[in-house]
């Protein structure tokens, strides 16, 4: 398959660069500013929405907290790295896409870079620094906390998924008939 270059795959990477530096600046201002374990602010002073200082060694919610130092480096970076190379490569050579899902690909690969970028230079972690109440939905008080790349890929992650879903209803009726 040839790779295309075509104005419609190549200007949503906008967002990919966009998100990487918000989500870095954000997560250098934290780190500069406050020492980890920090809460820095309790925004509505009613502890629904608060801005903390934490680090996560694992992946989205804590997963793989457990799995073994040496493997984590092979886990969450190398394997990430290649879905995101083998992802770019799809959205640069199929038709697949419509330019909605383009856009909320571009999302979920800026939100993927930045937080790969803090796998490779923070040793730390990760930095989180949102914290929303949850009220026991799902088992959670609060959410796990989370930073601007995970709200990236999370909500691209659903806008993809809606359009994927509604591209194959669309696809069903005009079959139908």
């Amino acid at each position: 398959m040839k790779l295309k270059f075509t104005k419609e795959r190549v200007v949503p990477l906008l967002l990919t660069g966009i998100i990487i530096v918000v989500d870095q600046i954000s997560k250098a201002i934290i780190a500069a500013k406050w020492p980890i374990g920090t809460l820095i602010v309790d925004v509505f002073n009613n502890d629904f929405l608060e801005i903390w200082h934490v680090r996560n060694k694992a992946i989205a919610f804590s997963l793989g907290g457990n799995v073994p130092e040496s493997l984590k480096p092979v886990m969450f970076i190398v394997v990430p790295i290649l879905v995101l190379l083998l992802l770019l490569w799809y959205h640069f050579t199929s038709d697949d896409f419509t330019n909605t899902q383009r856009w909320a690909f571009a999302g979920i690969l800026g939100g993927g870079i930045g937080n790969i970028i803090d796998r490779i230079f923070r040793p730390e972690g990760v930095v989180d620094f949102v914290s929303v109440k949850f009220y026991g939905l799902f088992g959670f008080d609060r959410w796990p906390t989370f930073n601007v790349a995970d709200s990236s890929v999370v909500v691209c992650c659903i806008l993809l998924f809606i359009t994927i879903i509604v591209s194959s209803i669309k696809t069903k009726k005009g079959t139908a008939r």
